[in-house]
């Protein structure tokens, strides 16, 4: 499996392929996998720079707003020059920058309806780095439907949630959050610290490289939840709902 990875790419990701739960044939099965990122700010940030670095081979950023300078406190992959870009575009470039072997797409128009559907239906894992629960639930019902995995963030003030969803499997975002259960202030209204987006999308990051690579524990089935405040982790179970709108005809919990 080594001959199919030149020096150079033995070199860049030896640090990850010394690592006996992923070896080459994980650095192998990341070369040849596509990550669709919806969302390009404060955690998709981290996450695209972190699995590009990884050796990802395609990554697919899809945003449709533009670079602020607000922005700058906390996403990282933008820099004083990109305010007015598109945040799409910047992060690929970020992504290029660091890794110039990866193929970094940038979706510069909001995926909705059958875009969203293709894109999913065509990536290996899908990484939910969006801020609002409209886009959630769109992304998690169309990774139910075409069967593929999804990695989920959220983060506001002090406070981080993650979880792992697995494909075609329960339970599903859905089950975690019911229609009308949405927060009713955003980061602009409630605030948040800088640092802990970056917390986020690296934590996506490490779940996405699990999945893709089949290394590891991903956090199906489980939410792990951050008090950065008091800096307090705690993870809780997540059980599938028996009358999930979205996933209930998929099969068993854990199917």
């Amino acid at each position: 499996m080594s001959e199919a990875m030149g020096d150079d790419q033995l070199l860049r990701y030896s640090r990850q392929i010394m690592l006996p739960e992923l070896g080459i044939e994980g650095q192998e099965r990341l070369g040849r996998s596509r990550a669709l990122i919806v969302g390009a700010g404060g955690l998709g940030s981290p996450l695209a720079l972190y699995l590009g670095a990884a050796g990802v081979e395609e990554l697919r950023i899809a945003d449709d707003d533009a670079v602020d300078l607000s922005n700058l406190q906390r996403q990282i992959a933008h820099c004083d020059d990109g305010i007015g870009r598109a945040k799409a575009a910047s992060a690929a470039e970020a992504v290029n920058a660091r890794n110039p072997e990866v193929r970094a797409v940038a979706l510069t128009e909001r995926l909705h309806g059958d875009a969203l559907e293709r894109e999913v239906a065509s990536a290996d894992v899908v990484v939910d780095a969006t801020d609002n629960f409209a886009t959630r639930f769109e992304l998690n019902a169309a990774c139910v439907a075409a069967q593929r995995p999804l990695v989920s963030a959220a983060v506001i003030r002090w406070a981080l949630q993650v979880s792992t969803f697995r494909a075609g499997g329960r339970p599903c975002y859905r089950c975690l959050y019911a229609e009308g259960d949405e927060p009713q202030l955003s980061c602009s209204e409630a605030g948040i610290l800088g640092p802990l987006p970056g917390v986020g999308g690296s934590l996506e990051a490490v779940e996405a490289i699990k999945v893709l690579s089949g290394a590891g524990e991903p956090l199906y089935g489980r939410l792990l939840v951050v008090d950065a405040l008091h800096m307090r982790l705690r993870t809780v179970g997540v059980p599938a709902d028996p009358s999930c709108p979205v996933c209930a005809a998929a099969g068993p919990p854990g199917g």
